[in-house]
């Protein structure tokens, strides 16, 4: 392949056969495991929403059970986003407030406790987020904290280690309440768990073990998200779902999903996994996303550091002996 041919024409998709597919993919799961319908938790974002319509196509409106599962942290755009999806779709949804029990396990407070150890002065009324520095500039990779006064003024601060593991390990707190919910409308109704994970997330280790990356099925993890996007589109999803920016929607404050984890914007970061996935040298992904060369080389090397430390996320529970008489399928 040349430097010429590596562009966004690969990842073009035949929509109506991919549609097709993964509709035929989630039937013949629920026959397989018996069950009824479809459970999905819907952010207003490009994933949840193409698992939302590509459910409604697979098994009908009637059995696809929505959820909107906001909490204090949450976007305003969240909730109304996927509101407008469900009715869209013609899905009757159930909206739950985690706040109150992400309030009562502690994870707003082990939260705080760790950003106060940088900004002793910070409370619930102020703002924050983690974002990523260093890796795509050849560096080590580190993360810096940035809070948000109520009067508007941003600060910042280098994270420390510990700080930074406790901030995360209390926002995980989000991921894993929203999961336990939707098994128990999955459990309710005899349903399957819809899980929403891209190719790139999935690869990436961007999940949550046991939270978000807890699932019956995932019908779109092998779909780039420029793939997702045009799902979306030819699907006729609502214009403000099709030109959404991807974003944690964990944080108080807004964060891009290329502050906290990627090395590139979704679009670049899409091509740039295609290309190493199919042996393409760093000088071509240099010259097709117009990067330096240096950069291109550091953005193979994040992607393979990235699968090698989130093995364990993929992992089942391990076993000291095998039972043979149970063969869980792959």
């Amino acid at each position: 392949m040349t430097s010429s041919s590596l562009g966004k024409q690969v990842l073009e998709l035949d929509c109506e056969r991919e549609i097709e597919k993964i509709c035929s993919a989630l039937q013949d799961y629920n026959r397989k495991y018996r069950r009824r319908g479809a459970v999905i938790a819907m952010s207003g974002g490009i994933d949840s929403s193409v698992c939302a319509a590509l459910c409604t196509k697979a098994f009908g409106p009637g059995r696809v059970q929505a959820l909107l599962l906001p909490e204090q942290d949450s976007s305003q755009s969240s909730s109304s986003l996927g509101g407008m999806l469900a009715k869209h779709l013609g899905l009757e949804y159930i909206a739950t407030d985690l706040s109150p029990t992400l309030e009562a396990i502690g994870c707003y407070q082990w939260r705080d406790e760790a950003i106060r150890t940088l900004f002793p002065d910070y409370q619930q009324d102020w703002k924050s987020k983690i974002v990523i520095s260093g890796g795509a500039k050849g560096g080590f990779h580190y993360f810096r904290l940035i809070v948000q006064t109520p009067d508007g003024e941003l600060l910042e601060k280098r994270l420390p280690h510990k700080a930074y593991l406790q901030i995360v390990a209390a926002t995980n707190f989000k991921q894993r309440i929203r999961k336990t919910i939707e098994y128990f409308h999955a459990d309710r109704l005899n349903y399957s768990v819809i899980g929403t994970p891209n190719r790139v997330e999935y690869d990436q280790g961007f999940f949550v073990k046991n939270g978000d990356g807890s699932a019956d099925i995932k019908p779109i993890a092998h779909l780039y998200k420029t793939q997702v996007y045009a799902l979306a589109r030819h699907m006729n999803l609502p214009e403000a779902i099709c030109t959404t920016t991807p974003t944690t929607d964990t944080y108080s404050l807004p964060q891009g999903q290329d502050e906290f984890y990627y090395a590139l914007p979704y679009d670049k970061m899409d091509l740039a996994l295609w290309a190493h996935n199919h042996g393409i040298s760093a000088e071509e992904l240099a010259q097709a996303l117009d990067i330096e060369l240096e950069q291109a080389k550091l953005v193979y090397a994040d992607i393979e550091a990235k699968r090698n430390t989130t093995k364990y996320m993929h992992a089942r529970p391990s076993l000291v002996e095998p039972v043979s008489e149970i063969q869980p399928d792959s």
